[in-house]
């Protein structure tokens, strides 16, 4: 689960991570009140949405008056802002953020993730903030510094000190990072973030070390432990089929392309998506309906999957464990007739009672493409979304 950047940083203030004074508004009058309160002559203008870029779409301004706080702030609010986190269509920004301005004397790059490959946390640092870290990872790797973190130990002073130096801080400047570190690492672990990213992380003319932007996504697995954070959602940032899928326990994810993939298991779902542009297709989406699914999530699965227009054939790629390839086929075959399917299908079963389920669609006497394996379905569904057979 996402969560807006003045949230992000409403939590860290929790944690006594140093962020900058604001407050959010929904209209330019808001807007306008933030400032005054704010005070001071300098203020950021920040469309709150759930992607990165936003300042190179023109979603962040600096204002240098009252007047320019409300003008940046009509032009921001309501505006369909475009980054290369939003894709095309973009999204519309309801709420702002008004920060105070800083003087900044430096910007860094920090964050946390979980190495699985280590069983460790990896908590990063680079001197080259607020460029794109994936950039930097790929042009200048040896300017990303990483400390890992034993859970059984958790944070310590030495891990402070080798991103401190890793960053070439001193003094109090130093002893400030340090505990920025050690609260934005309490954080990510006791709220079960998935990814806590800091950029730019700023030093300021007077020695500060600041969150100046703030980002954090949560396990979503682990919600229930967490009503606070889950009280954080922000339902206009979710599509409508996303909202529909996590009521019935489906894990959905609108993408751009035309094949729509029903599959079960986030890793076997993954593997479909790279396999479909291995050959020249668009998956249209990401749709894990899990190891227990029944007919009835089948068919609600199916009926997201086809509430895109841009869907022009469905891969139906099942491995048979704990759900049956039997319950999957005639999970299929009620879709299909219940719902006139009017979009080529090629299904793919491998595992439990393949045997059933591949005569069970054999002989329902619908329109439905059998696939032998992943390639040779992945083939089929180019070739359908494509027009061919």
């Amino acid at each position: 689960m996402n969560v807006h950047e003045y949230q992000a940083k409403d939590l860290m203030r929790k944690y006594d991570i140093a962020v900058l004074q604001g407050g959010v508004a929904d209209t330019p009058a808001q807007a306008v009140e933030v400032a005054k309160k704010l005070g001071g002559s300098v203020w950021v203008v920040k469309a709150q949405i759930h992607a990165g870029g936003r300042g190179k779409g023109g979603g962040v301004k600096l204002a240098r008056s009252i007047e320019e706080v409300e003008k940046y702030a009509k032009e921001i609010l309501g505006m369909q802002l475009i980054t290369h986190q939003t894709g095309p269509e973009g999204k519309k920004v309801l709420k702002i953020l008004v920060e105070q301005g800083c003087a900044i004397d430096h910007e860094y790059y920090a964050g946390i993730v979980l190495d699985r490959s280590v069983g460790k946390f990896c908590m990063m640092v680079s001197t080259e903030g607020g460029m794109e870290i994936e950039t930097v990872a790929h042009e200048n790797p040896e300017k990303i510094i990483k400390a890992y973190i034993d859970p059984a130990t958790g944070f310590t002073p030495a891990h402070g000190r080798k991103l401190g130096f890793a960053l070439g801080l001193k003094g109090e400047t130093l002893k400030k990072a340090n505990k920025f570190f050690e609260g934005l690492y309490r954080l990510y672990v006791e709220k079960d973030c998935s990814i806590a990213e800091i950029n730019p992380l700023v030093t300021t003319k007077d020695g500060d070390v600041l969150a100046l932007d703030a980002k954090l996504n949560f396990d979503d697995n682990a919600l229930f432990r967490h009503p606070d954070i889950e009280a954080l959602r922000d339902i206009t940032e979710e599509s409508e089929q996303e909202l529909e899928a996590g009521k019935y326990g489906l894990s959905y994810i609108s993408l751009d392309g035309n094949i729509g993939c029903l599959v079960n298991g986030a890793g076997l779902a993954m593997g479909t998506l790279d396999i479909l542009k291995l050959h020249g297709g668009s998956p249209a989406n990401f749709l894990d309906v899990g190891g227990g699914a029944t007919k009835e999530t089948v068919q609600k699965a199916f009926t997201i999957i086809l509430q895109d227009k841009n869907v022009k054939a469905i891969l139906v790629n099942i491995f048979g464990g704990i759900m049956k390839c039997d319950i999957i086929a005639n999970g299929v075959v009620d879709a299909a007739k219940e719902l006139g399917i009017n979009v080529p299908l090629v299904v793919r079963l491998e595992g439990t009672n393949v045997a059933l389920g591949k005569k069970i669609l054999a002989e329902s006497g619908l329109k439905i493409t059998a696939a032998d394996d992943l390639a040779d379905a992945a083939a089929k569904a180019v070739a359908a979304a494509k027009g061919g057979k």
